[in-house]
């Protein structure tokens, strides 16, 4: 107890309180989602920070999403970039962008990503935000499928009929814009 009393007396003392800030922050918040999104605001990345995207984007948080996976994505995280393409798929945290869906799509396909390979296979497959190839659509389908992807496998076995995999209540969407 007299181990207490004399580190207590010694934290208010004004000389402790004076130094105290060049210490800066003595008790950060490390486990919330807040500081995830602070980490991410600085640029920082890695496994947790890109993983709390996810909680983020199921909690509706769609902006601070984006940004988590926006870093992480550009530092090579294959799965930030195929949630960036569903957010921008779905207009989540900003406008709606076919484009740039296809685009995160394209780069995680790239990188060998076999669910950016299925889902740019069939971006290409449609037309959907590129220009059409379903040629080269059904070769990424494939290539997702023999990776194991139990998604393209599945539309594989389909003969890459796209009602499939999509319901025809997005037929709208994903329809020509010509």
């Amino acid at each position: 107890m007299k181990h207490f009393a004399l580190s207590a007396a010694l934290l208010c003392t004004p000389a402790f309180a004076e130094n105290v800030e060049e210490l800066g922050t003595l008790n950060p918040d490390e486990m919330s989602w807040q500081s995830y999104v602070q980490k991410a605001d600085e640029g920082e990345t890695g496994m947790v920070i890109c993983s709390m995207g996810y909680a983020l984007t199921k909690s509706g948080d769609h902006v601070s999403a984006r940004t988590l996976f926006q870093n992480c994505a550009n530092d090579g995280y294959t799965g930030a970039m195929t949630w960036m393409s569903q957010l921008d798929n779905n207009g989540l945290g900003a406008e709606y962008d076919p484009d740039a869906a296809a685009e995160w799509d394209r780069r995680a396909a790239e990188a060998g990503d076999p669910v950016g390979k299925f889902n740019y296979g069939i971006s290409l497959m449609r037309g959907h935000g590129v220009a059409q190839d379903e040629a080269r659509g059904r070769q990424l389908v494939a290539e997702a499928a023999e990776e194991g992807l139990p998604i393209a496998q599945r539309l594989q076995a389909a003969n890459y009929d796209l009602d499939e995999v999509t319901p025809d209540a997005d037929n709208w969407k994903y329809a020509p814009l010509f």
